[in-house]
């Protein structure tokens, strides 16, 4: 069975946590879903209108988190560690059903996703995938924040950087190739703030669930997480987790280059908004050699579906 086949898990993923920013505990159930289904959400707490399906242009808040709606008002928030999770585990299709709004923090990154889903395994269909395929260069700034995506051969690149005035995480740039890179660092790196931003967050009604135990906390020139950093890069990987989270709210895996400097939930939204302004700026491929990866390049193998 072709490699490009469409998967999803094998059987139900069951995840228990807090809610970073509503303190709230949750419960999560990953269960299989068929091809063609996509990635969806539905809130069990909720009787009617509980369906929320991550998509670009059902972002309604990207403060601190990635928060998606549908139009009853129903959200689902900080789902962006998890969808990066799907996104680097190949996961086309999941329902995934959570009791509350939040999915939970757990450590801060995806490590426990990624875990989750390699323990379980995944299931194969007989349905190929679909990519999309960035024809044109698309810009979007915001002051001295910038991100651009443009057309790729056959990889999604994702080239960040990092820019504090904390001398601790100061400039840090990283660039990873998804479809190549071995992305344990990026799953395995977590969330971080400033501690003098910790007060602040939470007169804001904000990060009620986090501490030491989900995120990285620095204070000044240093970590006050017992166990330090995972790794040497980890400011910009979890950056890097993210904009692969929210960069899969475009429904399918992406072949092009994304280029981001200071950026976040919310370069990362504008710019596929724009790109999916314009029917001009990408295409949509089903995938159908059976081997990875030259069939991005060669299109005799590959052919339009919309």
């Amino acid at each position: 069975m072709s490699l490009l086949n469409q998967k999803t898990v094998k059987k139900n993923i069951n995840i228990k946590g807090v809610g970073l920013h509503s303190g709230l505990d949750v419960n999560l159930t990953i269960k299989p879903s068929e091809a063609n289904t996509g990635i969806v959400f539905k809130r069990i707490d909720l009787k009617d209108n509980n369906i929320v399906i991550p998509n670009v242009f059902n972002v309604s808040s990207t403060v601190l988190c990635t928060t998606i709606s549908n139009v009853h008002g129903v959200s689902i928030s900080t789902l962006e560690h998890l969808m990066g999770a799907f996104y680097g585990m190949g996961i086309d299709n999941a329902l995934v059903e959570i009791d509350n709004e939040e999915v939970p923090i757990l450590d801060g990154s995806a490590k426990f996703f990624v875990e989750a889903i390699r323990n379980t395994g995944v299931e194969t269909s007989d349905k190929p995938i679909k990519i999309i395929k960035i024809e044109k260069k698309i810009e979007f700034k915001d002051n001295e924040k910038y991100i651009s995506i443009e057309p790729s051969k056959m990889s999604l690149d994702i080239d960040f950087e990092l820019k504090y005035e904390n001398s601790l995480i100061g400039t840090q740039r990283n660039m990873i190739k998804m479809y190549e890179s071995d992305l344990n660092d990026i799953y395995n790196s977590r969330t971080f703030c400033l501690y003098e931003d910790v007060e602040k967050l939470k007169k804001m009604g904000l990060a009620k669930g986090g501490s030491l135990d989900n995120a990285i906390v620095v204070d000044k020139n240093r970590i006050l997480n017992e166990e330090g950093l995972r790794n040497k890069k980890e400011f910009v990987n979890h950056k890097i987790l993210d904009c692969m989270g929210d960069l899969y709210l475009a429904g399918y895996k992406i072949i092009g280059k994304v280029v981001c400097s200071q950026g976040g939930h919310k370069l990362t939204n504008q710019l596929l908004r724009k790109v999916f302004n314009n029917r001009e700026n990408f295409s949509i491929l089903e995938i159908q050699e059976k081997n990875l990866p030259h069939a991005f390049i060669n299109k005799s193998h590959v052919r339009s579906v919309a």
